[in-house]
């Protein structure tokens, strides 16, 4: 693994990872997206999603979106606009690492940029994996539906925006009113609707943060797409074992999707 620095277009540096595939030629190269509140790690989980793609042929990178991690710029200042500009100078490094066919694995609040940077990324993009997605920002964040929401984006809460100029999610992350106004206006879902990219959504049923019913919905709506469903997990895979089935889930998709056509393939193609 190699740790380095990104310079995203506005000038904040981003700590991010490459780990190398670990085969002669690699077949493809993967970003990793992480969620709100955490870092490239995503609580150990793309560290370890790294290494098992590594492990299949995958050259892979993980970075911190600005205002997390080892990353520049602070929390209250995180805007979706931000998180996009960081995506897109993540896209360019790592096509300047590999000429390979391009794939995003985008957990929880890292979805939202990657959905809304679709129209401009797509025709770089072979796959799309998004782990328990925010695409309803409303029902996540403005009228929530789900206990984590109603805890934490109560109004007492939301005027804070007004008083202290932030409010915190969970004691520990800001938020800043430029980013909680994205949040009234922004509908990543459509994005996700109108893209064609294939596409799997691996989500647990009984998640309390983000809504599982809006990904169902969400691949019933949109050609392309399988719903993976980890059963009684709650958001970002709570326990080993739904960890370990996601992972399992998201690495087999895409070798799926990366495989090379078989010799049976080629003799009906040249009539042999």
């Amino acid at each position: 693994m190699e740790l380095m620095n990104l310079k995203s277009s506005d000038g904040i540096l981003l700590e991010a990872a490459f780990h190398k595939a670990k085969s002669a030629t690699p077949i493809g190269i993967l970003i990793l997206a992480h969620g709100i509140s955490v870092n490239m790690d995503e609580g150990g989980m793309f560290v370890n999603l790294a290494e098992k793609c590594a492990d299949n042929g995958f050259d892979v990178v993980r970075f911190s979106f600005r205002g997390h991690g080892k990353s520049g710029g602070t929390q209250k200042e995180v805007t979706i606009a931000g998180e996009m500009l960081d995506l897109q100078t993540t896209i360019q490094y790592a096509k300047s690492k590999s000429d390979k066919p391009l794939s995003i694995v985008a957990a929880s609040f890292g979805a939202t940029s990657t959905c809304l940077s679709l129209p401009t990324i797509e025709r770089q993009l072979k796959g799309l994996v998004l782990w328990n997605p925010v695409l309803d920002l409303q029902d996540t964040f403005i009228h929530p539906s789900l206990p984590w929401g109603k805890k934490n984006f109560n109004k007492q809460n939301v005027k804070r925006l007004a008083t202290d100029g932030f409010f915190l999610i969970d004691d520990e992350f800001m938020v800043g009113p430029e980013l909680y106004k994205e949040w009234e206006r922004l509908k990543p879902y459509n994005y996700f609707y109108a893209s064609k990219i294939p596409s799997i959504i691996v989500h647990g049923d009984k998640d309390s943060y983000v809504s599982y019913k809006v990904s169902k919905t969400a691949c019933k709506r949109r050609r392309n797409c399988e719903l993976f469903t980890i059963k009684n997990s709650d958001h970002g895979f709570d326990k080993k074992e739904h960890a370990d089935q996601a992972i399992a889930i998201t690495v087999n998709w895409l070798n799926k999707i990366y495989k090379k056509p078989s010799m049976g393939f080629f003799s009906k193609l040249f009539g042999r």
